[in-house]
């Protein structure tokens, strides 16, 4: 089984703890997500998912602290079912795919590749309960990003619910008052 001190220690390894991230560094970041995604009840594949979302960065955060062409690096810390969904948050075109998450026929596009393809009912779900986690931490921590993001991101987050869980759904209706 693989465990979540494992995946801290190679986020530890890589100096996740000494970039800079709102609310402190990327390392308390990721942990704060995987403890979010914990309190909504998400399975440990999630968690660990949640624990390394940024591994090879983001659309929103560049740093990456592994290679998304090495990805066996990461398979054997956290196994494969995590790794993918890091792998797929990771490769998300923002812009280009949020619009239409919800959509079964909707295009994900992969930032890496350029490449769309359809995700999984499942894929779909976890990537929304993670994306929830992810920016809520941050509007949080930056007061700036939330007054310039905030309103987006509730409104996105309404399309998404039939996506999430009852807590991230929660959650995410907060960032309306």
């Amino acid at each position: 089984m693989r465990t979540e001190a494992q995946a801290a220690g190679l986020l530890l390894a890589r100096g996740a703890d000494r970039v800079e991230h709102p609310g402190g560094t990327l390392y308390a970041h990721l942990q704060r997500v995987r403890a979010t995604l914990g309190r909504w009840g998400a399975r440990p594949e999630l968690r660990l998912a949640g624990l390394c979302h940024a591994f090879y960065g983001t659309d929103g955060f560049a740093t990456a602290l592994g290679d998304p062409g090495r990805r066996g690096d990461l398979i054997e810390v956290i196994g494969p079912e995590a790794e993918r969904l890091v792998y797929l948050y990771a490769a998300c075109d923002r812009s280009r795919s949020y619009p239409r998450l919800t959509s079964p026929d909707g295009p994900f596009i992969d930032r890496f590749t350029g490449t769309a393809h359809r995700l999984r009912p499942a894929d779909r779900r976890d990537f929304a309960e993670l994306t929830v986690a992810n920016e809520l931490d941050v509007l949080a921590a930056s007061p700036a990003l939330r007054a310039a993001h905030g309103q987006a991101l509730a409104a996105l987050f309404t399309t998404w619910r039939p996506l999430l869980s009852p807590s991230a759904a929660r959650a995410a209706a907060d960032l309306h008052r």
